[in-house]
């Protein structure tokens, strides 16, 4: 892992988020930049893009601030946790998001399908259309 550290724009074009919404994710606790520059530009380092991008995964499945709060707070403390007891729980508390997440991409499956089924039918409404000279 690299201690080398970049400023927010570089975070984001690596990230793909704006920089708004990386500044959002800051005040709200989701990240937190590693240490400002002289110049009191935010600095971030390889952790903390990883970091942004767990939290970018799981936007499209509608996890809430909180749910997200929670699952990196999971993962930070299971990355340290060394009691047999305390890591079981933590993974179980991951599973548990793992499940969710799970059921989640399955319904954004079923609602894809539905969709492309849709936009098939209009294009062959259009299809017929051309063909009876309208």
């Amino acid at each position: 892992m690299s201690d080398r550290q970049m400023r927010i724009g570089e975070v984001a074009e690596r990230t793909g988020l704006s920089l708004r919404t990386i500044r959002h994710y800051e005040e709200v606790g989701l990240v937190v930049p590693s240490a400002r520059s002289k110049g009191g530009f935010r600095l971030y380092t390889e952790s903390d893009v990883d970091r942004l991008m767990v939290i970018r995964r799981m936007k499209p499945l509608d996890f809430s601030l909180e749910e997200m709060r929670d699952l990196l707070d999971i993962t930070d403390r299971l990355a340290d946790a060394t009691a047999a007891g305390e890591r079981a729980r933590l993974r179980e508390r991951l599973d548990s998001y793992r499940e969710m997440a799970d059921a989640r991409c399955e319904t954004l499956r079923a609602r894809l399908a539905m969709a492309e089924e849709f936009a098939g039918t209009l294009r062959d409404r259009l299809r017929e259309d051309a063909r009876s000279g309208g």
